[in-house]
């Protein structure tokens, strides 16, 4: 299974409708949970980024991204599967350097690509959206030996909820600005589940850490997981 554009372009286009994509300024810092603020930055992917080649699969409407090109000197590749969403980041941030946006799935890019990163990340992106036993390999193809693969993904027990009990995708929803939610297949695994997979893509997993977000309750909301290739 590759991943569904239907919900996620309908997301986009109500954000663009909601407010003109304009010039932002660049942000302070990297944000890898649903709360600002909380957690680690940019330093998960190595402790000096400048001139570093980056991808991230997933990248929305561009802000790591521009904060990594920006204020770490990294040269990031940022992709898309929705083209509304690229188009976003390239009104928000085309104006700075080192910074490259795509439209396209991430798998497909993955697999004609022939460059080589420094990192490559997701937050909320295409990890947990793309069947991992695809996406995690043509991830470490990209990866030199020793560079670092750090995405997050809604924790597994947010809400009450549980992880996966196998290796199959999870009924979810995403949940567009006007409360409309539409279905989505999301895997949800448990990080023992998500460092079998990666073992099993060349990966060996270096740290998992849960966040809390108060304002959706008392359960951890995201999971951050980041890995080494063998």
């Amino acid at each position: 299974m590759l991943a569904q554009a239907t919900p996620w372009h309908a997301h986009a286009l109500q954000r663009t409708a909601a407010g003109l994509a304009e010039p932002l300024s660049v942000p302070a810092r990297m944000e890898w949970t649903t709360r600002p603020g909380q957690g680690p930055g940019a330093e998960i992917l190595g402790p000096d980024l400048r001139g570093k080649r980056l991808l991230e699969i997933g990248c929305g409407p561009g802000h790591n991204a521009a904060h990594l090109a920006t204020r770490h000197g990294a040269h990031v590749t940022g992709v898309d599967l929705v083209g509304l969403q690229v188009r976003r980041a390239r009104s928000h941030y085309g104006r700075l350097n080192n910074l490259t946006f795509v439209a396209g799935h991430a798998l497909h890019y993955l697999h004609a690509s022939d460059e080589q990163f420094d990192a490559v990340y997701s937050v909320f992106g295409a990890v947990g959206l793309v069947a991992p036993e695809l996406l995690l390999p043509a991830i470490a193809q990209r990866l030199t030996p020793g560079r670092v693969l750090a995405f997050s993904v809604p924790h597994p027990q947010r809400g009450g909820r549980s992880p996966s009990g196998d290796d199959r995708p999870r009924r979810d929803h995403v949940t567009l600005p006007d409360r409309t939610r539409l279905p989505i297949a999301r895997w949800e695994f448990s990080t023992d589940r998500w460092e079998k997979h990666l073992s099993q893509a060349g990966f060996w997993l270096t740290s998992a850490q849960e966040f809390h977000d108060p304002r959706m309750g008392h359960w951890p909301t995201t999971l951050l997981i980041r890995a080494r290739k063998l």
